[in-house]
């Protein structure tokens, strides 16, 4: 009887493919995940933050406030204090619905007064945690070492202060200038800075209505510029006139 030829099985010399698109296919899942990771949603984050916040200083289903993650009345713990400076030094969702409202109203109502002014730079809204600053370029509201309001810089002071006015929050003005000598009547930097704010303060008192015990004006000289004096265009922006809105904490009274 014949015996049975046994064929030599063939050797897959390809096999190691296998393993290699394995080894591929979880780096670039472990290049993902690193991706992701890398990337913090602020916006998540401050919520996670007050979420934490709430949950330690409350027992059982209680929570106050507006925000509405819980059921049931709140223990008398109260709510937690914010810090400043911290992880609780967020905006205010309120807060910033309001102060992104007058900025929107303000370009608004301001484009028509400025449109036509290669200086879009007159009027800066700025927009920091709990602070709406009005920035007013000095070199466009004021003569060179003049503390007088430019008759056709009135109409944007107006658009500006009926604004703030509304808001029915204190207004702090402040004026700011260069290092450099102011000349003329001034003595210094200091008395034309402070002149400067007084002279806005008191614009905004008397032709809007303000009752003067919202009303502060300072003058801070050259002390806190907000660009280098060595160049031309830092000194430019240094030389202004601040309007600022502290607003309230959510729930007392925005």
């Amino acid at each position: 009887m014949a015996k049975k030829q046994h064929h030599e099985e063939h050797e897959n010399h390809e096999r190691w493919l296998v393993s290699y698109a394995d080894f591929i296919t979880l780096l670039f899942a472990f290049f993902v995940v690193m991706y992701s990771i890398s990337r913090v949603d602020n916006k998540r984050m401050a919520t996670v933050v007050n979420s934490i916040k709430f949950a330690l200083h409350f027992q059982g289903t209680g929570g106050i406030d507006k925000m509405p993650l819980f059921e049931g009345p709140p223990t008398e713990g109260g709510k937690c204090k914010e810090t400043r400076g911290g992880v609780n030094d967020v905006p205010k969702t309120r807060q910033r619905a309001v102060a992104e409202a007058v900025r929107k109203r303000l370009d608004k109502r301001l484009s028509r007064y400025l449109q036509l002014r290669p200086e879009k730079t007159a009027v800066q809204v700025d927009i920091e945690h709990d602070h709406l600053t009005v920035r007013l370029s000095a070199s466009h509201f004021f003569d060179p070492a003049q503390a007088a309001i430019r008759p056709e810089m009135i109409p944007v002071l107006d658009v500006i202060a009926d604004e703030l006015v509304g808001l029915g929050l204190p207004i702090r003005v402040e004026g700011h200038t260069d290092n450099t000598r102011p000349g003329g009547r001034f003595r210094d930097n200091w008395e034309l800075s402070t002149s400067r704010a007084a002279a806005v303060a008191a614009y905004v008192e008397g032709a809007h209505r303000l009752d003067g015990k919202l009303l502060a004006a300072a003058g801070y000289g050259s002390t806190r510029p907000i660009a280098s004096n060595t160049e031309a265009a830092g000194r430019e922006a240094n030389r202004r006139v601040e309007m600022v809105v502290t607003l309230e904490p959510e729930g007392e009274g925005l």
